[in-house]
């Protein structure tokens, strides 16, 4: 499965997602996916035990992992997506 599906199966079903980034490992609630004004897409999401909002860019999550038993419930309305 590709990272963008996983992306947007997690932000449907909202399941948290863990992946690693810039040599760290990050838990996320997913809340939406974007285009950056470079063109890249970019995931948007809550990071885990905090309150901040952090922007990812998809190309560089690397061994990306959907967690079924954890949903969210989020801070922030999630607007359904449009192709």
């Amino acid at each position: 499965m590709r990272t963008e599906d996983i992306l947007l199966a997690a932000i449907h079903r909202r399941n948290k997602i863990e992946f690693d980034y810039n040599l760290s490992n990050y838990s996320v609630e997913p809340y939406y996916i974007a285009k950056n004004r470079f063109g890249k897409t970019v995931i948007f999401g809550r990071v885990n035990n905090s309150h901040r909002i952090q922007s990812f860019e998809s190309d560089l999550i690397r061994n990306i992992r959907l967690i079924d038993y954890e949903h969210f419930s989020p801070l922030i309305p999630i607007l359904p997506q449009f192709n």
